[in-house]
């Protein structure tokens, strides 16, 4: 029986996706793992891996091709002993689906697994009892040892794919992520379409005036649905405070000088990263997103950071930043930086999350406040450290670096005392930066 390849959902929130490059043409035998073709969601290019084996019969969406829908056929999958004469059939009755696997273009292989925020599914059994796996998810199963009935399958219909037996431990299921629910409950709401002159009506206004049209890609529109969702569903306060930073500046020169043999060198925002975090643990009713209807309270200290690329932002994640040293905090941040720019980031890389940090101070910018990042409760915009006459204790006036920072909380979440308590605490840890250590 021919097969429909599907357009796979490469993240909890895709509904959508540019069918970039086909790499098999009609005619093509495949095998599982080879890869396909590469998608194109909002962020990020995928490669898209065949699960089946069989001959490419019939493509059935040209590359180029622009918002196609999850779930939608792309292709029809010969399976052995099938001829094209069997299309025929399959144009009268629907095929049945073929999993498939996905990775970011040229990334490293583990990037391959199944986004760790994505909700657990059932696992993939039949009511005879039979498994439904890939090839390739069944010989790997084979070789660890793995019983296929205790996996839950991430595949459309719960199908087992590689990056299922990967994850598991032998003799049991594997187990979601913390950050699984915050993640998933991610999805941008659809947001009513503001209120406003229609593009006819714009364009009259600037008749004979010469100006270019550009078309919004798929980021430049996630970030307007998504900000305009934050902006009309989240109740936004700010707290504001200044934070001294010489005593952080001068404790990173001397770590700098004893890590300079190991090519490591720390920044501020580093530390930035790392007071947050510990201050997530100090204040733990501030680690905690917004459901819908109840508020999901984090164990972890799993913070995103905000950075900029060409066109847009992503926000990598940072898992467990409270329990990781300066110096793996320094190189985890640079490689989700680098590899953000490229768009290389696999889907659970920049989803999740109970919080962000936006840091706009190494570009000069001494204030501004931050829009939260829906489900996350709270984002800290940081600002250039700057020298300013400042009064001490005994009321003497000196001269200071000050650092300002806005905190943007949702109300929703964290009430005012709450939050200046978490603000409160990451001002202490940036100006007592010795005891980040301890």
């Amino acid at each position: 029986m021919s097969i429909n390849i599907l357009m796979p959902a490469l993240s909890p929130t895709m509904e959508e996706g540019t069918l970039s490059k086909w790499l098999v043409k009609e005619g093509d035998t495949v095998s599982s793992g080879q890869i396909l073709a590469e998608i194109e969601t909002d962020k990020a290019t995928m490669e898209f891996e065949a699960v089946d084996e069989g001959t490419v019969g019939k493509i059935l969406v040209a590359e180029g091709t622009e918002g196609v829908k999850v779930n939608e056929p792309i292709a029809i999958l010969l399976e052995e002993g099938e001829s094209a004469d069997a299309l025929a059939s399959a144009a009268a009755a629907p095929a049945a689906p073929a999993a498939a696997e996905a990775k970011p273009a040229e990334a490293p292989a583990a990037a391959s697994a199944a986004p760790a925020s994505a909700p657990a599914p059932a696992p993939a059994t039949s009511s005879g009892g039979r498994v439904f796996a890939s090839p390739l998810a069944k010989r790997i199963a084979a070789e660890k040892g793995l019983d296929l009935s205790a996996i839950k399958g991430s595949g459309p219909n719960g199908r087992i794919v590689k990056a299922d037996v990967e994850n598991a431990k032998p003799g049991a299921a594997p187990k979601a992520e913390a950050a699984a629910a915050p993640a998933a409950a991610a999805a941008p709401a659809k947001a009513a379409a503001p209120a406003g002159p229609s593009l006819d009506a714009i364009k009259a206004m600037y008749d004979g005036r010469e100006y270019e049209e550009v078309k919004l890609d798929g980021m430049r529109k996630t970030i307007a649905a998504r900000l305009t969702e934050a902006k009309s569903t989240i109740p936004h306060f700010y707290l504001r405070r200044d934070i001294e930073l010489d005593a952080l500046m001068k404790f990173r020169s001397q770590l700098n000088k004893e890590l300079e043999g190991r090519g490591v060198k720390l920044s501020v925002n580093d530390f930035i990263i790392k007071a947050c975090a510990l201050a997530l643990q100090q204040v733990p009713d501030c680690n905690a997103v917004w459901a819908g209807d109840r508020v999901l309270k984090l164990k972890p200290s799993d913070v995103a950071v905000a950075v900029a690329i060409e066109g847009g932002l992503f926000t990598p994640v940072l898992r467990d930043a409270d329990s990781k040293s300066l110096s793996a905090l320094s190189a985890e941040m640079k490689d989700l930086a680098k590899r953000a720019r490229d768009r290389k980031l696999a889907p659970h890389e920049y989803q999740g999350g109970s919080f962000a940090i936006s840091n706009l101070g190494m570009m000069g910018i001494e204030n501004f406040d931050a829009v939260i990042n829906p489900p996350h409760a709270s984002i800290l915009a940081v600002g250039a450290g700057v020298k300013k006459p400042v009064v001490g204790p005994d009321g003497e006036i000196k001269v200071a670096t000050v650092m300002s920072t806005t905190l943007s909380v949702d109300h929703r979440v964290i009430d005012g005392a709450l939050g200046a308590g978490f603000l409160e605490a990451v001002k202490n840890n940036l100006e007592h930066p010795l005891g980040m250590l301890a």
